[in-house]
């Protein structure tokens, strides 16, 4: 088993946390780092002779939003945060503490703030694993949004 990062990053190296706990029997999670923008159009000014011109928009950042989603198998002996936990914390209707980190670099988040659960929902196939998605967006700015958290090359290569 590797102890050094290199290569391709494995998924199962990057870990989500909800309320304090990793996502429990987690089988992916995504984050989507979003920009909200606004378009311009502007004439063009009077000495441009070309008919037509000023076809061209501009376009602007008005806002940054952040949203993650994560999917998991229910597991009755779950001891990470999972389906019940995050039951209880929609329930509460509150904000919810999540940090992004790569596995064994919980004092290095690359992400971490306040969300709300925006859904949790369950899937229970007959004579299948039940799962769980989940699904989170920002509460204000983040408190961590840090780039050099995220390993790229551990070699110095």
């Amino acid at each position: 088993m590797p102890t050094t990062k290199s290569g391709y990053c494995n998924g199962s190296d990057l870990l989500v946390y909800v309320g304090g706990k990793a996502v429990g029997s987690c089988t992916s999670h995504t984050s989507t780092f979003n920009s909200e923008t606004k378009e311009r159009a502007v004439k063009p000014v009077a000495s441009v002779t070309t008919i037509g011109s000023g076809l061209w928009k501009g376009k602007s950042i008005v806002g940054l939003s952040i949203s993650i989603s994560a999917e998991g198998l229910r597991f009755y002996d779950e001891t990470e945060c999972g389906f019940k936990d995050l039951f209880a914390l929609w329930k509460a209707g509150a904000p919810v503490a999540v940090k992004c980190m790569e596995r064994a670099e919980t004092e290095n988040p690359y992400l971490e703030g306040n969300f709300v659960i925006t859904s949790l929902e369950e899937s229970a196939p007959a004579q299948d694993d039940a799962t769980y998605s989940l699904s989170l967006e920002n509460d204000g700015e983040p408190t961590t949004l840090d780039e050099t958290a995220i390993t790229e090359n551990t070699t110095g290569e």
